[in-house]
């Protein structure tokens, strides 16, 4: 394997430099997987140069086809968002807007939900003091917040 990456590695990279345009990570790649391909037929490649050369420049062919479809099917990706071109939320119609919204999809809470999001999230409590002051165990102060939680994300996106 030694020896058959040392002799056609090369003018393997420059043949899919070439078929990828110049992407010099797309051409290391497929190179990568006609090299892996080759590896895992090591016992069947012919033994001969030219054959051989043949059978690597057809394999590293299809492997650039099949990424190339590959690509068409998939959605293009994006890159993360910068977050510092998002505007930010200052303005006093949008704050209103959210703060109405959230109190009306709270007073359509069961009064047990709506106590535990206000201990928790209103007056920053942990869920242990949350417990404490509502008079039940701490295990019930959690799951209450994550079922209300839910059911103010559905009333909200109603």
């Amino acid at each position: 394997m030694n020896a058959l990456h040392e002799a056609q590695s090369r003018p393997l990279y420059r043949f899919l430099l070439r078929l990828t345009l110049g992407n010099t990570q797309a051409a290391e790649d497929l190179l990568q997987e006609t090299l892996l391909r080759a590896w895992r037929h090591l016992d069947h490649l012919p033994s001969e140069t030219e054959p051989l050369r043949r059978w690597l420049f057809t394999v590293a062919r299809r492997v650039a086809i099949d990424a190339a479809r590959t690509r068409q099917v998939r959605p293009p990706e994006t890159g993360a968002v910068d977050l510092t071109t998002i505007p930010a939320d200052d303005s006093p119609i949008d704050q209103f807007v959210a703060a109405h919204t959230i109190r009306a999809a709270l007073a359509r809470l069961s009064y047990d939900h709506r106590q535990v999001l206000l201990e928790v999230y209103v007056r920053e409590r942990s869920t242990k003091e949350a417990a404490a002051i509502l008079g039940i165990p701490e295990g019930t102060v959690k799951s209450r917040t994550h079922h209300a939680l839910r059911a103010l994300r559905a009333i909200v996106g109603q």
